[in-house]
């Protein structure tokens, strides 16, 4: 069994670890939010005092980072990974973030003696809770297969992607995908309703027939119709707004970057931005069908 260091222990990362410890690893995890740490250190988590205490002496370090400039404060400086963990600890990094600043953390690991891989995951908080996480993972072979061994516990599929960063790239395509079929699910749902069609027969049709995705099969924006949708808890969060609207625009900052037209994930990137400026970033990004049925304008 493994000692693992871990970074960020929040919505992903605290039910991540818990099953990381059902396995029989131990986990020493740091947070800046207290009360995300307190939740984990419940949950069997060994409480690190900061950085250098999780990372000292660990088999492998896993950070779960809300964005790229996130991820750069946790790996550099005095006080980060790099400058506290041994050369020979495995790095791997599970946030979603920017390619450039994934490219960097490649950079700066194979500089200074590190093996890392970015391996973002899929699935949710409820795949984090239920072990059934979706891992895409990015780097040297050897380093991906080693990652592979310690990410079981916490994944349904495990996908080696190719070389540094393809894992964040993989990540960022299909988050494009999923916002886009979100958008799309919400405006069939509404527009059925209010052709007079019963939510849960057309949700019957369309889970069936062509319009199916993960995002109807999920995150029906429409109450009653799908028990695992936010639309029954008031949006509380499963995936906020505000997480989907950084991640669109990473997919959006990409297509920049390799000069490719994304003329649908535009458009949906402006409307989770709508979302995040009139307040509603902290509900859950399925909040996207009051903008369809106009009740948010």
């Amino acid at each position: 069994m493994a000692v693992i260091g871990w970074i960020g222990l929040g919505h992903m990362g605290g039910p991540m670890t818990a099953n990381l410890i059902k396995a029989g690893h131990s986990v020493r995890g740091f947070d800046l939010n207290t009360e995300a740490l307190d939740a984990a250190v419940a949950a069997g988590v060994t409480r690190a005092t900061g950085i250098a205490d999780a990372v000292t002496g660990a088999d492998v370090v896993f950070t779960m980072l809300p964005k790229g400039e996130h991820a750069r404060a946790v790996y550099f400086g005095d006080a980060g990974v790099f400058a506290n963990a041994d050369p020979k600890t495995l790095l791997v990094e599970s946030s979603t973030i920017d390619i450039e600043s994934s490219q960097a953390l490649h950079d700066a690991a194979k500089a200074a003696g590190f093996r890392l891989v970015d391996a973002p995951v899929s699935g949710g908080i409820t795949g984090a809770e239920k072990g059934t996480l979706t891992f895409m993972i990015g780097g040297v072979a050897d380093a991906v297969a080693d990652a592979t061994t310690y990410i079981q516990p916490m994944a349904a599929n495990i996908i080696p992607t190719g070389g540094a960063t393809t894992g964040q790239a993989a990540k960022i395509c299909n988050n494009l995908m999923l916002f886009i079929n979100l958008a799309a699910t919400s405006e069939g749902a509404v527009l059925a309703d209010r052709l007079g069609l019963d939510p849960q027969v057309f949700w019957d049709i369309a889970s069936v027939s062509s319009g199916d995705s993960w995002a109807l099969r999920t995150w029906y924006p429409i109450e009653g119709v799908v028990p695992s949708a936010a639309v029954n808890r008031d949006f509380a969060p499963t995936f906020t707004a505000e997480l989907a609207n950084k991640d669109i625009g990473l997919a959006i900052a990409a297509a920049a970057a390799t000069d490719t037209p994304l003329e649908i994930g535009t458009h949906v990137a402006q409307l989770f931005q709508r979302l995040v400026d009139q307040g509603q970033g902290g509900k859950d990004c399925s909040i996207i069908v009051k903008l369809v049925d106009g009740t948010l304008a």
